[in-house]
C-alpha cells in the first residue's frame, strides 16, 4: 500500500513538474516574441549636434524612426574622430541591428567601419562616406554637383567676370572636397572669375567669420563669394556686413538651414543650395530599414539638390 501510494505521488510530482517547465518555456517564448515585436534598434553616430544642419538630420532620423517603431542609441562625437570611435566601440556593445554613421572625417572612421563588420553589424553611411570598410548603403546629396551650382551662380550673376572667394569646409571629408571640386570647374572654364582668396573654416560659423575679417583686409575687391556651408556663410556675412561691404558682394553657401532662408528672405544674401538635412535624416533610416527587412538597397543613394533663390525661397520645403 505505501509503495502504491509513493509511486502515485511520484507520478503527480512528475506531472506537476512537466507542466510548470511547459509554462516557463510559453513564458520565455511570450518574453522573446514580445522583445522582438518590439522593432529593431539601431544606433546613430552623429559627427556633431552643434551644426544646424546635423540637428535636423538626428530629427530627420528619429521621425523616420518613430513612424517605424524603432528604438535609436544616438551618440555625439563633437566634430573629433577619436571620440567617434569610442562612440561607435559602445554603440557595438549593446548589439545593435545596425549603426548609421555620419563620419568626422572619411579616412578617420574607417577603423570604426571596419570594428562594425567584425561585430556583423550592418553599417550605412550618411552625408559623408567612409573611405573604407564595408558599408551596406550610402545616402547624401551631389556635392560636386552643389559646388558647380554655386560657381554657376556666381557666373551667371555677376555675367562671368570678378574676384571670388571660396571658403571650404573640413577638407578631409569627401563632401568638402567634392563641393570645392564642382566649384573650381565652373570657375576654371570662366577665365574672367578670378578666386582671390581661398581659405579653411571646418564648416564653423565662427572660424567663418573670423577667416571673412582677414580675407576682407587683405582684399579690397571682392564680387562674390562661396562659402560651402551654409554655416560658414552665415560668419562670413557678419563679418561681411561689419565691414560695410555687403552691398559689394555676391553671396552663396549650400544646405538650406533655416537661418540661412531667413537671410534670403531679408535680402541680406542671395543664394544657398538646398541639400534638406531633415530629409536625408529620414531617408537614411528608411533605407537600414529597408535592408533589415530584407529588401533588396542601393549601395549609393543621391538624393535631389537645387538652387535656393528669393524667387523661390518661400515655396522651398525642408522639413515634415
Amino acid at each position: 500500500m505505501k509503495m502504491k501510494l509513493t509511486a502515485t505521488l511520484l507520478s503527480m510530482i512528475l506531472i506537476m513538474t512537466v507542466f510548470l517547465v511547459g509554462c516557463a518555456s510559453s513564458n520565455e517564448a511570450t518574453e522573446l516574441q514580445a522583445e522582438a515585436e518590439d522593432g529593431y534598434i539601431i544606433g546613430l553616430s552623429m559627427n556633431t549636434q552643434t551644426n544646424p544642419f546635423f540637428v535636423d538630420v538626428k530629427d530627420g532620423v528619429q521621425k523616420a524612426a518613430d513612424e517605424k517603431g524603432i528604438t535609436l542609441y544616438i551618440t555625439d562625437a563633437q566634430d573629433d574622430p577619436s571620440i567617434q570611435m569610442k562612440d561607435i566601440e559602445n554603440l557595438i556593445t549593446k548589439k545593435p541591428n545596425a549603426i548609421i554613421i555620419d563620419p568626422c572625417d572619411s579616412d578617420a572612421i574607417v577603423a570604426a567601419v571596419e570594428a562594425c563588420n567584425e561585430a556583423g553589424i550592418a553599417v550605412f553611411t550618411m552625408d559623408r562616406q567612409s573611405n573604407g570598410g564595408e558599408v551596406i548603403a550610402h545616402v547624401g546629396y551631389d556635392a560636386i554637383k552643389s559646388g558647380k551650382i554655386a560657381g554657376q551662380f556666381l557666373v551667371d550673376t555677376l555675367g562671368g567676370k570678378g574676384k571670388i572667394v571660396e571658403i571650404q569646409g573640413i577638407m578631409g571629408t569627401n563632401v568638402a572636397q567634392n563641393r570645392s571640386q564642382g566649384f573650381n570647374e565652373i570657375i576654371s572654364e570662366n577665365p574672367n572669375m578670378e578666386i582671390v582668396s581661398t581659405q579653411v573654416a571646418d564648416f564653423d560659423r565662427a572660424k567663418a567669420m573670423s577667416v571673412m575679417e582677414n580675407i576682407l583686409q587683405a582684399n579690397k575687391e571682392i564680387d562674390g563669394l562661396y562659402a560651402a556651408n551654409d554655416e560658414m556663410l552665415l560668419g562670413a556675412l557678419e563679418a561681411i556686413e561689419a565691414a560695410g561691404r555687403s552691398e559689394e558682394i555676391t553671396m552663396i553657401g549650400c544646405d538650406a538651414i533655416d537661418d540661412t532662408l531667413e537671410v534670403i528672405k531679408e535680402e541680406r544674401v542671395e543664394a544657398t543650395i538646398a541639400e534638406p538635412p531633415f530629409f536625408l535624416g529620414k531617408a537614411i533610416l528608411n533605407t537600414a530599414f529597408d535592408y533589415l527587412n530584407g529588401k533588396e538597397v542601393e549601395a549609393n543613394v543621391i538624393l535631389d539638390n537645387s538652387l535656393v533663390t528669393i524667387d523661390n525661397v518661400e515655396t522651398l520645403v525642408t522639413k515634415e
